[in-house]
């Protein structure tokens, strides 16, 4: 009889922790390559070394692994864009602080954008995770919100709908890093800059 698998990861064993992180990985890695379609669990056990069997004892589908590849992806951008916010001095800096992480975690790390994009956009225009709008993902917009709504409440934002003007900044955010990725001519760091000053434009009290 083969050996089960925990259904808790707080039980797993430090070799199978191990294991799972590499397959994610090589699915990380996969997929900012070959892109979602072609990254199969064939690939994946290749990639890693393994047999597909030994892919499936930790991931009982590629659904579940893309996800927790995703899903790891995703913590890290988020992480480093929270440590970036959470050190500025006061609210209207936040926000700086926040289109600047969020280009620059994406300007140093391309292969985590390759794996949101692919992830979360296909060809027709639709989203392989069926969550309608990359910039919705993980609540990306609403942490926008809360941080505008807290400039607004220390006076120092004009006021506005935060959840129209969130999606605004965030998508100007996608824009700009889509084009970066069909054209990697484009200056991230100036690009950036600009950025802030069409944030600080947005949202700044008006005469």
């Amino acid at each position: 009889m083969s050996p089960r698998r925990s259904t808790d990861p707080e039980a797993a064993t430090f070799t199978e922790r191990a294991r799972r992180r590499q397959l994610i990985e090589c699915t990380i890695d996969l997929i900012s390559t070959r892109g979602y379609p072609a990254t199969s669990l064939s690939a994946i056990a290749e990639r890693a070394g393994v047999s597909k069997a030994a892919v499936l004892y930790h991931f009982t589908s590629k659904d579940n692994l893309t996800r927790a590849a995703l899903t790891q992806v995703m913590a890290e951008f988020s992480a480093y864009v929270r440590e970036r916010v959470e050190r500025a001095p006061d609210p209207l800096a936040a926000l700086l602080a926040y289109v600047r992480a969020m280009i620059g975690y994406q300007r140093d790390n391309r292969r985590h954008v390759r794996v949101i994009t692919e992830m979360l956009l296909d060809d027709g225009g639709g989203t392989r995770l069926k969550n309608p709008g990359s910039h919705d993902t993980h609540d990306r917009w609403q942490s926008l919100a809360a941080l505008l709504a807290d400039g607004q409440r220390a006076g120092v934002l004009r006021e506005f709908d935060t959840r129209t003007v969130a999606l605004a900044i965030g998508g100007a955010i996608d824009g700009v890093i889509g084009h970066w990725l069909v054209h990697p001519d484009l200056d991230l760091d100036a690009a950036a800059a600009e950025l802030e000053t069409f944030t600080l434009n947005a949202v700044a009290p008006r005469d």
